[in-house]
């Protein structure tokens, strides 16, 4: 009997069992290995276990599973048996089971990131269930799909998403969506260490500098003197010691420890999306890294922003954007040349790359752009002595001291109080500025200090909304920005805020310290919302790294100007020396676990429970055990 001919699908399926066979097996999942089909069909996704009306049921397996990346072999924590694990492609309006069974010989999770659903099954260990003990099974499910765009799932149990545990999860309409393309890809970005990420940890608390390759040289140092001069560079490298940091700790973890994937692969596999020229193409980008940041630019391309966090927004038209760990940037784009163009996310330190290729034609390539110069911190982008564009243009070098040498006496250090533990409080919504609009620039107050879990203070935090960031805006490119987000609907209620909490993000480069007002997370006090409380969550960046901070269980409104077209997101990246707010409601009960998205910084400390308490006379129960 004639078998037919063999499809690509066939022989992706017969390769990777003879690669399994060999002891080795691909990572790359079956959504990545598709052409891209059209936006009406879809990308491949995980078949449904079970589907019986309106009630669909998934079952993911989790294992450890060996494969390659870059040419060496390697372990990773899959899920049915791929990194990424597979594509979850859910429909607004959906009965949902989401179902994992554990076969490693330790405990696991799943979190759904930005995922609406009930607080039992968010799965964050020790704030809404035990986890998932090995040989176990959990059901997260059955509950209604309320939303749509693009979200991801990962581990929330020790370091297991730097192993590989992450995947995408799409959330289709119930209607029609508001952006018309013809074809889509999904673009996971991440980072993999060959290295035990344990040791890695272990490694970063024996000095900041463990990962850092990209120290300033001697060259730079008197190339900076041509520049600035000699005292002034002089008094800038000695600032600079006195605080314990360096101006070049961009990032935790970089290159060459780092190998950074596009949809599991390496930069020299070339993963390639096809495309009809003159077609919309819409890219749901994904930063599923444990630790990095990465600036994504399509060269020859403009990109129209068209939603963030998986929430539409009034599309914008850039030419890169900076995507943090965790965050999700929805971009369409419109090639119209029969030619191949690179999709190219550059790490903010700017140690390497993770590249793709869009293309009419597999096997097609396109000139890889060169990396960047590695930028450097400044005494300016700390806010230390100005702000602005995070340069030292137009700054009184002469009059720059560390903190212990100021003078304090005529400071604005704003009216917030309160328990440090828990966060700064001004009650009553009495006093605080209309809802949607920007923080004031705040001095810092030289008697709130966080201990010995704090260092470098910044003398003043402000609104940064407006900067691109470190190392971007000074080539021509435009670059997005979160005050150009506006929503793409106006709310049908925008309130005034009941509340305001105030948050350090704090931490000590030297001993990577990282905490919430100077406090570990094993040591401090959940944070209390009161059901449906509109609550202003203030955030003020005390350190010289960048923290993609998520909160779980429900969107924050981000004030950014633009009044009640506030965002809605569920990450975002706050710079050193930034105060950013956003507002949140306490409509999802229970305990939410808040954090920084950088796994080592979170697992060192810098994450919080956010309570919702549940309403009167509610017999709810949950989990958490929350202290009196």
């Amino acid at each position: 009997m004639d078998p037919g001919p063999v499809t690509r699908r066939d022989f992706l399926r017969s390769a990777g069992a003879l690669t399994a066979m060999a002891g080795v097996q691909t990572i790359l999942p079956g959504w990545a290995h598709a052409s891209g089909t059209a936006a009406q069909g879809g990308l491949t996704a995980l078949e449904p276990t079970r589907r019986v009306g309106n009630r669909v049921e998934y079952d993911i397996t989790i294992e450890k599973t060996p494969f390659q990346v870059a040419g060496d072999r390697a372990t990773a924590i899959t899920m049915n048996g791929t990194v990424p694990g597979p594509l979850i492609r859910l429909q607004e309006g959906e009965e949902v089971v989401l179902r994992y069974h554990n076969k490693l010989k330790e405990e696991t999770s799943i979190h759904w990131h930005g995922l609406l659903l009930p607080n039992q099954f968010d799965g964050v260990p020790q704030v809404n269930y035990p986890g998932v003990a090995p040989g176990e099974t959990f059901e997260a499910g059955p509950f209604e799909v309320r939303q749509y765009g693009t979200y991801w799932y990962h581990s929330h149990s020790g370091l297991q998403e730097q192993l590989g545990h992450y995947g995408p999860l799409v959330i289709d309409p119930a209607e029609k969506e508001p952006q018309e393309y013809d074809r889509e890809h999904v673009v996971v970005l991440s980072d993999w260490a060959h290295d035990d990420p344990y040791q890695i940890l272990a490694n970063l608390k024996k000095g900041e500098h463990y990962y850092n390759f990209q120290q300033q040289t001697v060259g730079e140092f008197w190339s900076d003197v041509a520049d600035d001069g000699f005292w002034d560079t002089l008094k800038n490298r000695l600032s600079w010691d006195r605080m314990r940091m360096s101006a070049t700790d961009l990032s935790a973890v970089r290159a060459p420890t780092y190998t950074y994937l596009m949809n599991g692969q390496a930069p020299g596999a070339n993963w390639t999306g096809l495309f009809n020229p003159g077609e919309r193409v819409r890219l749901r980008v994904i930063n599923a890294s444990a630790a990095s940041i990465f600036d994504v630019r399509v060269p020859g391309l403009e990109v129209d922003v068209v939603q963030v966090s998986g929430q539409n927004v009034e599309p914008v038209t850039t030419d890169e954007f900076r995507i943090g760990t965790a965050e999700r940037y929805d971009v369409i784009v419109e090639p119209t040349e029969d030619r191949a163009y690179t999709v190219f996310a550059e790490s903010l330190d700017r140690s390497s790359y993770a590249r793709g290729t869009l293309a009419p034609r597999e096997g097609m390539e396109a000139p890889v752009p060169e990396q960047r110069e590695r930028p450097t911190l400044t005494m300016a982008a700390m806010g230390m002595g100005g702000m602005g564009d995070g340069s030292m243009d137009g700054m009184d070098h002469g009059n720059m001291q560390d903190m212990d040498g100021m003078d304090h006496s005529n400071m604005d250090h704003g009216d917030m109080s309160g328990d440090m533990n828990g966060g700064m409080e001004s009650g009553n919504g009495e006093g605080l500025r209309p809802p949607g609009t920007l923080p004031a620039p705040v001095m810092h107050d030289p008697d709130d200090t966080h201990g010995p879990a704090e260092a470098g203070l910044p003398m003043m935090t402000q609104s940064r909304l407006h900067e691109p960031g470190i190392g971007l805006g000074n080539d021509g490119w435009r670059v997005l920005t979160y005050d150009q987000l506006k929503a793409a609907d106006e709310k049908d209620t925008f309130r005034a805020p009941d509340r305001e909490i105030e948050l350090h993000l704090t931490g000590n480069m030297e001993r990577f310290m990282w905490g919430i007002n100077g406090v570990e997370f094993s040591d401090a006090d959940p944070i209390r919302v009161g059901h449906n409380e509109r609550v202003r969550l203030t955030m003020v960046n005390d350190t010289m790294m960048n923290h993609p901070m998520h909160l779980h269980g429900q969107f924050m409104e981000l004030e950014n100007g633009h009044g009640e077209r506030a965002p809605l997101l569920d990450t975002i990246t706050v710079k050193p020396a930034e105060r950013v707010s956003l507002l949140i409601d306490g409509h999802e009960k229970g305990p939410w676990f808040f954090h920084c998205h950088i796994l080592y910084h979170m697992d060192a400390g810098m994450a919080r429970v956010f309570y919702v308490e549940p309403a009167p006379k509610s017999d709810e129960e949950f989990y958490y055990d929350l202290p009196a």
